[in-house]
């Protein structure tokens, strides 16, 4: 045969020698080609996408004989695997594009088969139908390594077949669909998997299917959704990953497989997952030892299904949150676990190395002979022949090698399946712990042996803090197990708040968010498991009331809790505008519900990341203020942008009489619009439009509405997406008091109409509400027009006497209704000298000065418009510098103090420096 070959083709024959020397299969494979005319230059070449599937269904679209059916599929197979076997073992094709062909072959040979069981069948007894006459359409789900595209080469196919709707055939010898689509999978499987005398193409396993071996061989798409949502057991999430349409209706199978991706990927952080696959992979060892089949490079230590776990626990845990994920492909996901760092960048480089080592020598094993085989050979000549395929030199250099990939994927396993903290419950405080909980062990002895161990405060009011926990309805209703695994977290938080400053405050806080979650056992299993996220708990409960409680509202920020490098490292303002995006596109068409969910759980990550980075001093004030508004500048936006999707959808839009679409303005005021918004400030709003047709209805829409009525209901859907409360809570307080007339005025404005109410009828202090105002979200050529109007208004001249009348006695108003000083507190914020004199100074000045120098009303923010003020020379350089020092100085401790759920009130002696400059400058302007 080699000098057969030589003659035809040197290069191939040159190959032929190694390859023939790794293989018997090729071997014999090449000398039945070569007595058949087989086209042998296909050797050379590597496949285009899709040239597999054309040239089978090409061959086999006109057959009509079962036989003669069976005969072109098993003759295609060989020539293609004999190729694909051929330019792997020769070194001319890497390991994707072997996986991929293989997979390509499996695929084509299923709908070649499919079609052809389908065209016999629907000869006999017609087209399946639904109740309304529309076609129902099969679908062919591969599962495992070949829905992966990763098929190994002589594999079973795991396949699940479905369709798309109940019903019946429509011929003269109907059949129920259920019944129809049973027959195509037998009859397709047989065409598969039988035994001819040319062999078979795959061997076809159905058990992955919903009831498995008890349920039927097809089941609809409505049968697939209601059995994953009741009978759903975990492994099987695990086998949907991999699921991937192979045959039939590819589109209406990837709508099913996004209709059960709730199913598979968890919207949190599911560390469950971790836990039920710890589970089966020592089922599957027990298996291998009690088979003795340690050889196994698929199944034994180290190997391919350990390195897939060390995957599929990062999909399952993190695949609801992170798109790239949820790749079926192995490879894919592992450079991004690298790229996203979730693993160490050289870490899964390795692991990609020696999942491409481990699958060249799977498929050598198998190659041998065209066996299904994992399990190292033991008789020498095929040891000697898998030397040859892998370039080694002898037996002993492939084990050698074979033992280091093994040893590092081992390594690697069992550091992420690793059992946190396991031991650690059976210490002095965990038994500690136990003793309390089972009530061996009274209040009185608890207390003292916590004091000993070193919780010097309130140790009897952690141990009444611990029998409150238990006492909870939720706890007294767990499972045995369930209670044992809360028993070993708090011997985890019991030794670990130890390390902190004030041991007994961190626990007392973090029991506050126990109790919070302890229904909820993904987030139990999540704090038990990750021993970085309970050392973020407790550091970030030691540090702030308010922040425990924010947490303890809003559980699923455990999540964010898992990572530090992005935990104190909240994102810079394009950076978090590009991902709330990202995530809004992610969840396109999902409805309301999902759309008011993402804007909370956002609004709520983000907050915990800039506190997080704020309580570790990582970020100066002034930037925790620029955070804090960019989040809600995104939000308000995103809000905005479904608000105005939803109503487009049902509605049309509303047009201008020139035939444009109307536009929609929000502006901000307050500490918004001055960029100084702190934690739980509520979002000061003010709405907009510029549509001058509001008598005429929308176009575009089914439902045609009112321009004006469309308008309206869009703001208070913009702010019920942002103020409703829901299960994930809120994202912010809307406060619509400063639109023109107040709580009497019309929701949304026209520009024009806020235009004549700022120039003839605003007070002076909707003035000096404007000189803070700012627009942040809708339309930009409303947003020029705006910031035009702002300056008009804010740069026509006044009478000083009469505004500074106006302004002081707007003051004094507020310091009677709003000042909390007392005899012995002084309010920071409302007390004379206090943060609002620095922002009505401010805003006098910029009031009053404004007609001749109009730079000092371009910024909306106080530091700013006082650097301002001093370059026109409205204030001296040093009154300025000290009035934004006393600024600054005001607004750090009130932000402190907001982190410790405490009122921004200080004794009367302290701040007596900046209030006297404070107080000194004001009556400089105004007198008093």
């Amino acid at each position: 045969m080699l000098a057969l070959l030589r003659a035809q083709d040197p290069a191939l024959a040159e190959a032929a020698a190694t390859v023939c020397a790794a293989s018997p299969f090729v071997a014999a494979s090449l000398e039945w080609m070569l007595r058949h005319g087989s086209d042998l230059g296909e050797l050379h070449r590597a496949r285009a996408p899709g040239q597999t599937a054309a040239s089978i269904l090409d061959a086999t679209r006109a057959l009509s004989d079962e036989k003669d059916m069976q005969r072109v599929l098993r003759q295609r197979r060989r020539e293609d695997m004999t190729r694909i076997a051929f330019r792997d073992l020769s070194g001319w094709a890497p390991l994707d594009e072997a996986l991929d062909d293989l997979s390509d072959l499996a695929d084509a040979c299923c709908e070649a088969a499919l079609r052809f069981a389908g065209r016999r069948l629907q000869a006999r007894h017609g087209l399946p139908r639904n109740e309304r006459g529309e076609e129902c359409r099969p679908v062919v789900l591969g599962m495992g390594k070949l829905g992966g595209r990763e098929l190994n080469f002589s594999s079973d196919i795991d396949l699940i077949f479905c369709y798309t709707q109940g019903g019946e055939t429509d011929g003269a010898r109907p059949l129920s669909n259920d019944e129809y689509f049973g027959r195509l999978t037998q009859d397709t499987g047989k065409l598969l998997s039988a035994r001819t005398e040319d062999g078979f193409v795959f061997r076809v396993d159905t058990m992955l299917r919903p009831f498995g071996s008890a349920g039927a061989l097809a089941a609809s798409f409505a049968a697939m959704e209601e059995y994953y949502q009741v009978h759903g057991r975990e492994w099987e999430r695990y086998a949907l990953i991999k699921a991937r349409p192979v045959a039939g209706d590819i589109a209406a199978g990837e709508g099913l497989l996004r209709t059960l991706r709730p199913f598979v990927y968890r919207r949190y952080l599911d560390f469950n997952a971790i836990g039920s696959l710890r589970e089966l992979k020592r089922l599957i060892e027990d298996d291998v030892k009690r088979k003795g089949m340690d050889d196994n490079v698929k199944l034994g230590r180290g190997g391919i299904r350990e390195l897939e776990f060390i995957v599929q626990s990062f999909q399952l845990v993190r695949g609801g949150n992170e798109t790239p994920l949820r790749d079926a492909r192995l490879r894919p996901v592992l450079r991004y676990l690298g790229e996203a760092g979730h693993l160490p960048p050289a870490t899964a480089a390795r692991l990609d190395a020696c999942y491409v080592y481990l699958r060249r020598l799977e498929n050598a094993i198998q190659m041998y002979g065209d066996e299904q085989a994992h399990v190292l050979p033991a008789d020498e000549a095929r040891r000697a022949a898998l030397c040859v395929a892998m370039g080694n030199a002898d037996w002993c250099g492939l084990l050698e090698q074979l033992d280091e990939v093994r040893g590092f994927v081992q390594n690697e396993f069992e550091r992420i399946f690793a059992e946190s903290g396991k031991g650690r419950e059976e210490g002095p405080l965990g038994r500690l712990v136990a003793g309390i909980w089972s009530g061996q062990v009274d209040a009185g002895d608890a207390a003292d042996a916590l004091y000993s161990a070193g919780y010097k405060q309130s140790p009897k009011e952690l141990v009444e803090d611990l029998e409150a926990l238990k006492a909870l309805r939720l706890v007294r209703g767990m499972r045995e197990e369930t209670a044992l695994k809360l028993q070993q977290l708090l011997a985890q938080l019991f030794g670990e708040a130890l390390q902190q400053a004030q041991p007994a405050l961190a626990l007392r806080r973090a029991l506050r968010i126990i109790q919070a979650v302890v229904g909820r056992s993904t987030y139990l299993t999540l704090l038990r498991e990750s021993d970085a996220t309970r050392q973020q708990l407790l550091g970030l409960c030691a540090a702030s009331p308010w922040l425990t409680e924010f947490i303890a509202q809003s559980p699923v920020l455990l999540d964010s809790l898992l990572d530090p490098r992005t935990l104190y490292a909240p994102p810079e303002k394009q950076e978090l505008f590009e991902d709330l995006a990202l995530r809004a596109t992610e969840i396109e068409g999902q409805g309301t519900e999902a759309a008011m969910d993402l804007l909370r759980r956002y609004q709520k990550e983000m907050t915990l990341r800039v506190a997080a980075a704020d309580l570790l001093h990582a970020l100066p004030l002034v930037k925790i203020s620029d955070r804090l508004t960019w989040l809600a500048e995104a939000i308000v936006g995103q809000a905005l942008r479904f608000a105005w999707a939803e109503m487009s959808a049902q509605y049309g839009e509303p047009l201008r009489r020139d035939g444009q679409p109307a536009g929609f303005g929000v502006i901000a005021y307050g500490k918004f619009g001055g960029i100084e918004l702190g934690y739980g400030s509520d979002l000061d709003l003010v709405f907009v439009h510029d549509c001058d047709a509001l008598e005429e209805d929308s176009s575009g829409g089914g439902r045609p509405l009112n321009n004006g009525t469309w308008l309206a209901r869009l703001a208070q859907r913009l702010i019920n997406s942002l103020a409703t409360q829901t299960h994930a809570g809120r994202a912010y307080e809307i406060d619509m008091q400063l639109r023109p007339s107040g709580a009497s005025g019309l929701l949304v404005s026209s520009l024009e109409g806020f235009a004549g109410y700022q120039r003839s009828e605003a007070w002076t202090w909707e003035h000096q509400a404007l000189t803070r105002a700012r627009y942040v979200a809708g339309s930009a050529g409303l947003g020029t027009a705006f910031e035009a109007l702002r300056l008009e208004v804010l740069c026509r001249p006044r009478d000083a006497a009469k505004l500074r009348q106006e302004v002081a006695d707007m003051r004094r108003k507020m310091v009677a209704k709003l000042d909390k000083s007392t005899a012995v507190l002084w309010d920071v914020k409302q007390g004379q000298g206090g943060l609002t004199d620095c922002e009505f100074l401010t805003q006098f000045l910029v009031l009053r000065d404004a007609a001749q120098s109009p730079a000092v009303a371009h910024w909306s923010d106080n530091w700013r418009q006082l650097e301002a003020l001093a370059e026109a020379g409205s204030i001296g350089a040093g009154d300025k510098e000290a009035l934004i020092d006393s600024y600054r100085a005001y607004r750090g401790f009130a932000h402190v103090r907001s982190l410790q759920n405490e009122p921004a009130l200080v004794p009367q002696e302290e701040f007596l420096q900046q209030r006297e400059v404070v107080k000194r400058i004001w009556k400089g302007l105004f007198g008093e």
